[in-house]
């Protein structure tokens, strides 16, 4: 595929290959753009398999540089937006060598030598002359992981062998980061159908609801928390969202309440509960129904298991390994463990409950937030809420509430409604000690509920 990508770019002529911010790029001007950036890199000194930070979100000119970086088999570290955390780490970890800027133009900085010896991994992957990717965590715990990738195996599985495509390219929204795993393979399904990669301008309700109305997007990859911010402004009624076909949804667990609420709002879309980690990639998947948080992994490249209630998988895109943490979180025999709490349906299905790191422990008792939030979306007065443990000097931890009031009560009857609707629907224990009444809940720049701010 490396030695031929442009070749095929090129024979599809004047079929549009990305729409950015409403201007369109055919394939062949993809391909020239590839070329004309190698030259750029050619000429700022980079050489073959550098290690290479791509700064910028997705856009006509940063999709040409990822590819013309896999074509040159660099390690490629997408940032979106640099922290002094993943400034360090790009640096001091992974031992960047350039830097590029994705903005009106693009340019090339050379960083100084940082010192220190490169990963293992990251030598034997530049041995065998293949490209690599590097993909950092949102560092939630801590410093980001550096998490190293094969990104001949991604492009391989994801777009090596072209899907069928008709004469009009589908346009498919690139919702998700540029520097997320599932933007990466939302960008590789583009290239695999040879479709057209809509590129919003930001990522609000408003904008990506009126990018579906305007080119007819018929596939929407987002999150729970995304939709809910639909719902909650009634973009799905100031725009016509009647071409969207499938609704994919991840990156967080769905509340079963929250899923009846977005089927109900776009009846005519199908709800896909899709599932991936950084470290394993984007597995398929299909949904017991477009009503239920069931679902299948049914994917020839992945294999699950699921051990003490966590799911653990074991894929052909896997991870070659942290370049900054051991890898605990990979058995002896290659499973990696996600992290999530899940349960077995009986019918060949499997539910997330929630994560392991987010369970609260009272007293001994466990309380999953998913469990909390679910069914206090079921009251009429609540649009939002986010549940998360406190410290407690008597019990460890608290059960603690924020919510987004849908009605005109007051706090104190609001709080009174939550008491009263919980009351007989969840053991004592899994009360709230605390509400808390906000205008919007946390939530992160990949529009996943951000628990972390809350827990003191």
């Amino acid at each position: 595929m490396r030695d031929t990508l442009t070749a095929q770019l090129r024979s599809l002529h004047d079929r549009v290959a990305v729409i950015d911010r409403g201007v369109s790029h055919s394939y062949a001007e993809l391909a020239d753009e590839i070329d004309r950036l190698e030259s750029v890199f050619d000429a700022a000194g980079m050489s073959a398999q550098a290690t290479v930070v791509l700064h910028g979100d997705f856009s006509f000119s940063q999709i040409a540089a990822f590819y013309a970086l896999y074509l040159r088999r660099s390690v490629v570290i997408p940032i979106v937006s640099f922290t002094e955390t993943t400034y360090d780490a790009v640096r001091n970890t992974c031992l960047a060598e350039f830097v590029v800027e994705v903005g009106d133009e693009v340019t090339v900085e050379r960083y100084e030598p940082a010192g220190g010896e490169a990963s293992e991994r990251l030598g034997a992957l530049k041995a065998g002359g293949e490209s690599g990717l590097v993909l950092l965590s949102s560092g939630s715990t801590g410093k980001p992981k550096a998490i190293l990738h094969n990104l001949d195996a991604l492009f391989a599985e994801k777009a090596g062998a072209p899907g069928h495509f008709g004469r009009t390219p589908r346009n498919v929204l690139l919702f998700l980061l540029a520097d997320h795993i599932g933007g990466i393979n939302s960008l590789l399904g583009v290239l695999r159908s040879r479709a057209s990669a809509v590129v919003p301008a930001e990522r609000t309700p408003g904008e990506i609801c009126s990018l579906v109305e305007k080119y007819g997007i018929r596939l929407l990859p987002t999150s729970p928390t995304f939709l809910n911010l639909v719902l909650i402004g009634g973009f799905h009624e100031k725009h016509d969202l009647s071409s969207l076909k499938l609704i994919t949804y991840g990156t967080e667990p769905m509340p079963e309440e929250l899923l009846k609420r977005v089927h109900a709002a776009i009846p005519g879309a199908r709800l896909l509960q899709t599932f991936g980690t950084s470290e394993t990639g984007i597995s398929t998947t299909s949904s017991k129904s477009s009503s239920s948080t069931s679902f299948r992994i049914e994917d020839d490249g992945s294999e699950y298991r699921i051990v003490d209630g966590e799911l653990q998988l074991r894929t052909r895109t896997q991870f070659l390994g942290y370049l900054n943490y051991s890898n605990e979180a990979v058995t002896e025999d290659g499973w990696f463990r996600t992290g999530d709490l899940v349960e077995e349906t009986g019918d060949g299905y499997i539910r997330v409950k929630g994560r392991a790191a987010e369970v609260i422990n009272v007293g001994g008792e466990k309380v999953l937030p998913l469990e909390l939030e679910s069914i206090l979306l079921g009251s009429p007065e609540i649009s939002d809420c986010v549940v998360f443990g406190m410290p407690n000097s008597i019990t460890g931890q608290a059960v603690h509430v924020e919510v987004v009031p849908a009605g005109n009560l007051a706090k104190a009857e609001l709080r009174r409604h939550i008491r009263d609707f919980l009351d007989g629907k969840v053991e004592p224990f899994k009360m709230p000690a605390k509400v808390t009444i906000v205008a919007q809940t946390a939530f992160s720049a990949r529009f996943k509920k951000d628990r972390k701010l809350n827990r003191g």
